[in-house]
């Protein structure tokens, strides 16, 4: 069981295509999550307009978690839109480098109350030999610690990194610079295809300022 602190801080991710069932998800828990997660099979089968659908069904916060990575234009156009849609907060791969990331932040200077902007790390899936395999020579924590440093100095909000990293993050780039943690699981809940994983209690312990939760939310164990 899940306790309503820990909800308070949760971020609950809508991982379905069916728009009528994440309505009912955030009708369901609007009084007590935090913010819902648009992911792209929400987001491909019915666009951006399900941003204020599912305002409509309660959603106050939404986390448009779309991972935008191209040349710093299409980047800039992409948020900007996205802002248009009143997001919440909405996700870039860190990867895409300083101009990207400076791009971004520039394209919604000039709004009133502008998405924060996220820069995504090292994805939970992935482990140091699956990083090597693109490349990468470091290890998950070393690349998490560099494209947060770097999202930080391009003047984003906060980063999403696993719980693994939210510690040593939290200790080198102070709040209010954001953490949200994917890959957490309840006791007793596998891991699936997330490598990098920790309970609720651990990422917040850790230095998560909010974490993110779907399958253990919306397929609870008997």
């Amino acid at each position: 069981m899940i306790g309503e602190a820990i909800l308070a801080r949760t971020i609950l991710a809508l991982d379905t295509p069916n728009l009528g069932q994440a309505c009912d998800w955030v009708q369901q828990y609007r009084e007590r999550v935090y913010a819902f997660k648009v992911g792209g099979a929400l987001a491909i089968g019915h666009g951006l307009p399900i941003v204020r659908t599912l305002r409509e069904a309660g959603a106050e916060r939404v986390f448009l978690d779309l991972k935008f990575h191209d040349i710093p234009h299409a980047v800039a156009l992409a948020v900007r839109q996205a802002a248009e849609f009143g997001v919440w907060m909405l996700t870039l791969h860190c990867a895409g480098g300083m101009e990207m990331l400076q791009a971004a932040r520039a394209a919604v200077a000039e709004y009133a109350n502008p998405p924060l902007l996220m820069g995504v790390t090292v994805l939970t899936s992935l482990d140091a030999d699956a990083l090597r395999a693109v490349g990468v020579p470091r290890t998950p924590r070393a690349q998490a610690l560099r494209l947060a440093q770097l999202a930080h100095t391009a003047g984003l909000d906060g980063v999403i990194a696993s719980p693994w990293e939210a510690r040593m993050l939290r200790r080198r780039i102070p709040a209010p610079f954001l953490i949200v943690t994917p890959g957490v699981r309840p006791h007793g809940y596998d891991s699936d295809d997330q490598k990098r994983v920790a309970t609720p209690e651990q990422a917040l312990q850790w230095g998560a300022d909010y974490i993110v939760m779907g399958r253990a939310l919306l397929q609870p164990k008997a």
